[in-house]
């Protein structure tokens, strides 16, 4: 179970299954936003295993999959202060650490068809940015992404052997049409020094027309 209080109030609080970390880069007109995604690894050696007291945190042999069992967890946080990556959050509600469980429940759910059988932030990533498979199964199509893109995981040094990888950026530029130009907004302080860099006439295409 969720456990989110007042999540459009002042202060929200609950666990973050997948945290989504924002950077701005760059110098104005020539700047970039940079996502990362940050939830559990599923790493092969993981830390947070060994140094839990009473083994409610576990890796299932079958898949690789790290889970934490609620009925034996204690609270005391080890697992979380042993994350390199900072992935596991203690639940004030249940007094339980949580953490992203794969969504075991629907990639094993028989009932759904195969192509649905994944993370719900796969199937509802509108980009789809992300994928899901077997990494060691050359078929699968997150191997191939992986090969193919230079996929590359966290703190490799670390030495946990995280089974998620994240792919290099593939940068793209967005040219304007004619028709959109005008929307620029002219009260913008570096208006001209934009319209100059990027060769974009001020003039909206109906005075354009008429010049």
């Amino acid at each position: 179970p969720l456990s989110d209080f007042d999540p459009y109030g002042a202060r929200p609080e609950g666990v973050w299954y997948n945290r989504i970390m924002t950077y701005e880069m760059g110098e104005f007109p020539e700047t970039q936003v940079f996502h990362l995604p940050k939830s559990c690894l599923h790493c092969q050696d993981a830390p947070c295993v060994p140094v839990c007291p009473t083994g409610a945190s576990y890796k299932r042999e079958q898949d690789g999959i790290v889970l934490v069992n609620y009925d034996d967890c204690i609270g005391c946080k080890l697992c979380a202060w042993s994350c390199p990556y900072g992935c596991r959050e203690f639940d004030e509600a249940d007094k339980v650490m949580k953490k992203c469980t794969l969504c075991i429940d629907r990639v094993y759910d028989e009932t759904l068809p195969p192509e649905q059988r994944k993370p719900a932030c796969v199937l509802t990533c509108p980009a789809k940015a992300r994928f899901f498979g077997d990494i060691e199964d050359p078929e699968s199509e997150v191997y191939k992404a992986i090969q193919e893109r230079n996929g590359f995981v966290l703190f490799p040094d670390m030495g946990t052997n995280p089974a998620n990888h994240y792919l290099p950026r593939i940068e793209t530029k967005i040219n304007l049409e004619e028709f959109e130009k005008h929307v620029l907004r002219p009260d913008n302080p570096l208006f001209l020094e934009v319209m100059k860099k990027h060769h974009v006439s001020s003039k909206s295409p109906e005075e354009r027309e008429v010049a």
